[in-house]
């Protein structure tokens, strides 16, 4: 058999699809929102690290630029611009 990833063993991943049968579709759900929250924090902490002198308002522009387009975070910038006036 062959597995999903070159680096598990077919017993490994056999193991893991019973793990994921057997969580349910609840359990899948709050596995998958932990892994979504993770990788969030690993890119936030990555374009903190690349720009260290950065707010956090342009830190969270930057992120949104780069997982959702430069659009949505002109449109975000505009609207924590108007939030600081007001």
């Amino acid at each position: 058999m062959r597995t999903q990833s070159s680096d598990t063993s077919p017993e490994a991943e056999r193991v893991q699809i019973d793990l994921l049968r057997k969580a349910g579709e609840v359990g899948r759900f709050k596995l998958f929102s932990s892994l979504n929250k993770s990788a969030i924090q690993w890119s936030r902490a990555s374009i903190r690290k690349v720009h260290p002198e950065a707010s956090e308002d342009e830190l969270a522009v930057l992120f949104v630029a780069l997982c959702y387009g430069q659009t949505l975070a002109d449109g975000l910038r505009a609207d924590l611009a108007r939030r600081r006036e007001a």
